[in-house]
């Protein structure tokens, strides 16, 4: 399982909303897909920066696909629930904590706001199965996943979230994960400081 707490390498983030949130508010329907989500930090550090930029109009009708292997079948539970130990609250920006959560049950613990929960669905998925889950994407985030494949197992990957997003949707990786040469017809760098990708359009057989 990889190590991830909420507003972790958030930087990345930021830049490809910058980029993303226009365009989503001009869509009925747009969609997000969280790539090896885990435990749910990184997936719901991405809906809490997107409820603070969206309407909460825009913000009810947009939707993050969350998906992860879940070989411990504890991932879903904890994503649905949006359950977190203070602890693993700490690092959060101020006024964070208040806003979009409130005591929870159990001991020391706080839950999600139930409009930050309903934004997120999560679904088992194997990345290497690479079939993507759905298409028309407006933004593919898959961090601290990638490094764990071979040279190969990223590329198949990478084409696959080419596949799973919109025209000129955007893919955002981790800043030590650079884009493999054979994938590198399929997106354009946004920035030379960051691991931001938007999609070019290539040939069917391409």
């Amino acid at each position: 399982m990889a190590f991830t707490f909420f507003f972790r390498d958030s930087q990345v983030l930021e830049l490809a909303l910058d980029h993303v949130v226009p365009e989503l508010a001009g869509r009925s329907r747009p969609r997000i897909w969280d790539a090896g989500c885990a435990m749910g930090p990184e997936v719901y550090t991405l809906a809490i920066m997107l409820a603070g930029r969206l309407g909460q109009f825009a913000f009810r009708n947009l939707r993050i696909d969350a998906t992860d292997l879940d070989e411990t079948r504890q991932f879903e539970d904890i994503v649905r629930q949006g359950i977190y130990p203070e602890g693993e609250l700490k690092r959060m920006p101020a006024g964070i904590l208040e806003q979009y959560f409130e005591p929870a049950d159990t001991a020391n613990s706080y839950r999600l706001a139930s409009h930050v929960r309903a934004s997120v669905r999560f679904q088992q998925h194997d990345l290497l199965s690479l079939r993507e889950i759905d298409c028309g994407f407006s933004l593919v985030v898959c961090k601290n996943v990638l490094l764990h494949f071979s040279h190969a197992q990223r590329v198949e990957v990478i084409r696959m979230f080419h596949r799973s997003l919109g025209p000129g949707g955007y893919f955002a990786t981790e800043h030590t994960q650079k884009l493999p040469a054979e994938a590198t017809h399929l997106f354009q760098q946004v920035v030379p400081h960051a691991q931001l990708f938007r999609k070019v359009e290539v040939d069917a057989c391409a």
